[in-house]
């Protein structure tokens, strides 16, 4: 297999030469915008990954890694609308930048060129990657909506949490691994073992975002630090936390102000004071455990992968890698 380097440099300049639209300048310039602001690209190097692994070519995977990229950024584009959020990756989000009415048909146009990508394989492997895909892309939807019905309700349990965000975050993860087994012909039970490791592996990334969004350092995590706490978010690290008697009255408190009532000074006294509590209720350090825990399970599936002794240490590597965030 390619090295990460390798694979994410083959990619971008994949991405930037099948990613051309440029009329009408004032849809596709945010589209250009908003992929070019960088990130892990977790999700479409693990296309790549996966479809190398079992034995296709990077180049017959390229057009489902880019679909899969231009996808997660049309939900980054209306998830940064739908939170009213001012940085992406540590730039402005595309409503700021440009307005509201342009990030809505921008990211409308992502996800119908994210589709056409896939316009390059034969039938047979056109139909089960556009089925995973569709079947992925409504889930995202769903958990993006039980997110924002978490807002507003103040009995959220963890499973409830823990659902949302697999739908939100780790069934595209899943996804995109999934695919590139897909394009490898790879069976149906490797695929759904493939699928699995990347379920366990999306859910430790997104509680690691949780915690991230409180401790985060704020030159490095290239959003808001603290936006989960201002929207008042029920995120792994809140339900910890008022799972702690001493710490639950007053942390409810603070999370039924609505942010949009309040000052900045207010918003940053809530966030330190909040922050506060998330530690001293051991919620801090039960999100880390819990982070442990997803990460664990996908390193154990990996044994089970039918790939290459290599392949395994490099997937391995590539997961704890990934996860190092915490420290």
């Amino acid at each position: 297999m390619n090295e990460m380097s390798q694979l994410r440099t083959v990619f971008l300049e994949a991405l930037t030469s099948r990613v051309t639209a440029q009329e009408p300048v004032s849809l596709y310039d945010p589209v250009h915008y908003i992929l070019q602001l960088g990130g892990k690209r977790l999700r479409p190097l693990l296309t790549l990954m996966s479809a190398q692994m079992y034995g296709a070519s990077i180049d017959k995977a390229m057009d489902a890694a880019i679909a899969v990229e231009v996808f997660h950024n049309f939900t980054l584009l209306h998830d940064d609308i739908m939170d009213a959020a001012d940085l992406r990756r540590g730039k402005e989000t595309v409503h700021v930048k440009w307005d509201v009415n342009t990030g809505i048909l921008s990211g409308d146009a992502m996800l119908i060129m994210a589709y056409q990508l896939f316009n390059s394989y034969d039938p047979e492997t056109f139909y089960e990657l556009n089925q995973v895909f569709s079947k992925t892309a409504l889930e995202v939807c769903e958990g993006q909506q039980y997110d924002v019905d978490f807002e507003t309700r103040d009995d959220v349990t963890i499973p409830e949490y823990i659902n949302m965000i697999k739908l939100k975050t780790s069934v595209l993860v899943g996804c995109a691994l999934q695919m590139g087994a897909i394009i490898a012909g790879v069976d149906k039970k490797e695929q759904e073992l493939i699928y699995d490791y990347g379920i366990n592996l999306g859910l430790a990334f997104q509680l690691m975002d949780d915690y991230l969004d409180a401790f985060g350092n704020p030159e490095t995590f290239g959003k808001e630090v603290g936006g989960d706490i201002r929207e008042n978010k029920k995120t792994y690290l809140y339900l910890k936390s008022v799972e702690d008697e001493g710490c639950a009255t007053e942390l409810k408190e603070w999370f039924a102000m609505d942010y949009q009532e309040m000052n900045e000074e207010q918003i940053e006294t809530k966030k330190e004071t909040v922050k506060v509590f998330f530690e001293e209720s051991g919620g801090a350090v039960a999100t880390q455990d819990a982070i442990k825990t997803y990460t664990d399970k996908a390193l154990n599936i990996i044994e089970q992968l039918a790939i290459s002794d290599d392949s395994k240490k490099q997937l391995t590597a590539f997961s704890l890698d990934l996860m190092s965030r915490v420290s």
